[in-house]
């Protein structure tokens, strides 16, 4: 599983690239790999990597509405940048990808926002994902 997490770190890292640099993120991802292909030192970037980062570029626009919809207290401009990312890449992962159990989804965007962002921002992250997680079977039906 170790595989799968840094993909979903790498994943992440795109993600919020692409958020602080106002560029999409498949133009982000484009760039990963060219340039893990031209320079040795770079590492290639997993199949994961861009099933997560495309799969999410197909659901942005759903994925902000419903965080923008179930962040008690925070519009989605005002939410820190790194936390925006990590409830986007969880949120896609957690509603649409039917491989990974919800409780690894909800535990690696937790371990996520530990590492890269604020003392506050596991504890938001986490609540915001679950309250995701219950609302899933609906929020599933209503793609349908």
């Amino acid at each position: 599983m170790a595989a799968r997490n840094t993909a979903r770190k790498r994943a992440f890292q795109i993600l919020f690239e692409g958020d602080q640099r106002g560029v999409d993120v498949l133009t982000v991802l484009a760039d990963w790999i060219r340039h893990s292909r031209s320079d040795t030192r770079q590492p290639p970037v997993s199949e994961y990597t861009m099933e997560l980062v495309e799969g999410y570029a197909t659901k942005a626009k759903r994925i902000d509405e419903l965080i923008a919809t179930y962040a008690v207290d925070w519009t989605l401009d005002r939410m820190p940048v790194v936390d925006r990312n990590i409830l986007r890449l969880g949120a896609y992962e957690l509603i649409w990808v039917d491989g990974t159990p919800d409780a690894v989804v909800l535990d690696e965007a937790v371990q996520l926002a530990k590492e890269f962002s604020t003392d506050e921002s596991p504890s938001f992250v986490n609540g915001l994902l679950g309250r995701l997680k219950n609302l899933k079977p609906s929020l599933r039906r209503d793609e349908a």
